[in-house]
């Protein structure tokens, strides 16, 4: 195989320094129009390309970031990494997006790898089963930037997430303003903030209009499409089943809403349904869901802006909250049925 040419093998073609190669690649000032013309059009037709790794080690920098995703193929994550890896093409750096597959195991072998491969800052969203933030810790005292995404912990550690308490107060307000009383929550891990935080806004609605908290319509166990159908079909059996519920992962509402139509129920008609998901995943359904509409995109940008400032020298922690919003459909409007 052709070896790939460096800038020794352009400069001892030349018979200059290796620095006359270097300087007039990049464009800097002490090189003759004259040489630099030559040693550009050689390196042109030998086809020189430099090497990112040499670069790395002179400038202690790789130029990477890492990204580590609980479930990339969950649409709403892809979504997010698209536009963190835009933002970091922009700045000049390139993503390794990994993937934990909602497993802590797994998030720990996706930290370890990144850590090996010295990349300059790391992106992430924990998995559902994560409680233990050792490995976070680690990389702080190791000085790799660290900012999270969608789901966060307090723990020193920049974030930007959505309004997640505000949102969910939001949709349980509209469900009982529908005429709903016995309104289901449907969360994943009580151990994520995101689950606590939507369940808190959840609860608070119910406070406010004066309707009794229901141990047995609150149910927060892993944010699956299976788990979802378990605990819908569980919900649907009790003596008095749900006339409403509130899915805070879309996971959950589109099993949530498979198992009504399974049995023969009518949405909005016998039981209302409402989740965050995207608005080409409500269109899907028929009818179309109520769900919170979220700014991925900005999201993603954030995300970038707060690991760049962090990898340039910023070393406050900051928490960002990106605005997101009900958006109703059929399926919480009772003159409409399935």
């Amino acid at each position: 195989m052709k070896k790939n040419i460096s800038q020794r093998d352009i400069a001892q073609m030349l018979n200059v320094n290796v620095s006359t190669v270097s300087r007039a690649l990049k464009g800097l000032p002490g090189v003759s129009p004259e040489l630099r013309q030559e040693i550009v059009e050689l390196a042109e037709k030998q086809g020189y390309r430099p090497n990112p790794f040499a670069m790395s080690l002179r400038y202690n920098t790789t130029r990477t970031i890492g990204v580590i995703v609980p479930d990339l193929s969950f649409s709403h994550f892809s979504h997010i990494v698209k536009s963190i890896e835009a933002e970091a093409r922009k700045a000049g750096y390139m993503c390794i997006i990994t993937d934990s597959g909602e497993t802590y195991e797994g998030e720990l072998a996706c930290v370890e790898l990144l850590e090996k491969l010295h990349v300059d800052g790391i992106v992430m969203g924990l998995s559902q089963e994560t409680e233990d933030f050792t490995h976070l810790e680690r990389l702080k005292q190791s000085n790799i930037p660290v900012v999270l995404f969608d789901r966060t912990v307090e723990l020193g550690f920049s974030s930007v997430g959505i309004n997640d308490v505000a949102t969910a107060r939001q949709m349980t307000l509209h469900l009982i303003d529908g005429g709903a009383r016995r309104i289901a929550f449907l969360g994943g891990s009580n151990q994520m903030k995101q689950t606590i935080d939507r369940k808190h806004g959840y609860l608070e609605a119910l406070r406010e209009r004066g309707i009794p908290i229901k141990r047995e319509l609150v149910r927060c166990n892993h944010a699956s499409f299976n788990a979802g159908l378990t605990e819908t079909f569980d919900l649907l059996k009790l003596p008095e089943p749900p006339d409403a519920i509130l899915a805070a992962h879309g996971l959950l509402a589109g099993s949530a809403f498979q198992a009504i139509i399974s049995l023969g129920l009518r949405i909005p008609g016998d039981i209302a349904i409402c989740g965050y998901m995207s608005d080409w995943v409500s269109d899907m359904f028929h009818p179309r869901v109520t769900f919170v509409k979220q700014n991925l995109k900005e999201i993603g940008r954030k995300t970038f802006k707060l690991l760049h400032d962090q990898m340039t020298g910023d070393d406050s922690v900051r928490h960002l909250i990106v605005n997101a919003h009900m958006e109703v459909r059929e399926s919480t409007q009772k003159g409409s049925s399935s």
